[in-house]
């Protein structure tokens, strides 16, 4: 497994389209338990990082994930907005002066930054029926070795029998269950993108 700028940036391009080929649907999972506008919120952001991307190509992965962080905080609505630029910006930090990342375990460390910028960002830890919830077995897992598309969804997944403590949806309480969260979603995206690249 080897990641240059060139597959980091394929990786931003392919969820980049997920997002806008998801659009409705996240916004659907957002309805019941949130403000339904999780999937255009979304959608913003990776126009946000196009256009960005258009008027000046990061030549670093580092460059890179900076322009997707700045695009996502300034353009996503909410509480995804922050929680993703946190998740982001820890990663500019854990990439700076890397040309490749060489093995699944180097690029575990660097999504364990990510996760750590949301749980700092959201006060929010495993099984709070959030993104956490996706990217915390993400990098499990990338750290044992390996990643596939079955586990990230069995994590997105999962998020549907929890009962939300955190955000709009844990005002439902108990009837927050039986729906995926949308973070926990568009993340699955987000590793279902990077899966498509790294394999």
């Amino acid at each position: 497994m080897q990641l240059t700028v060139k597959e980091v940036q394929n990786w931003f391009e392919k969820f980049t389209d997920k997002i806008k080929e998801n659009k409705g649907y996240l916004s659907d999972l957002d309805t019941p338990i949130g403000d339904g506008d999780h999937g255009n919120n979304m959608a913003r952001g990776v126009a946000a990082y196009e256009a960005s991307f258009e008027q000046k190509q990061p030549e670093t992965i580092s460059e890179t994930f900076q322009v997707f962080s700045m695009a996502m905080i300034s353009k996503v609505g909410g509480a995804s907005g922050p929680l993703y630029g946190s998740a982001l910006m820890n990663m500019v930090k854990e990439t700076k002066g890397i040309d490749t990342i060489d093995a699944y375990e180097q690029l575990g460390e660097i999504v364990a930054q990510g996760l750590a910028g949301i749980k700092k960002r959201g006060k929010t830890e495993f099984e709070d029926k959030t993104m956490v919830d996706v990217w915390e077995p993400v990098t499990q897992a990338l750290k044992a070795g390996s990643l596939d598309k079955d586990q990230i969804e069995k994590a997105k997944e999962h998020t549907k029998g929890l009962i939300a403590k955190k955000g709009r949806a844990s005002y439902l309480g108990e009837r927050s269950k039986g729906h995926i969260d949308p973070g926990a979603a568009s993340s699955a995206l987000f590793f279902d993108a990077l899966v498509e690249v790294i394999q």
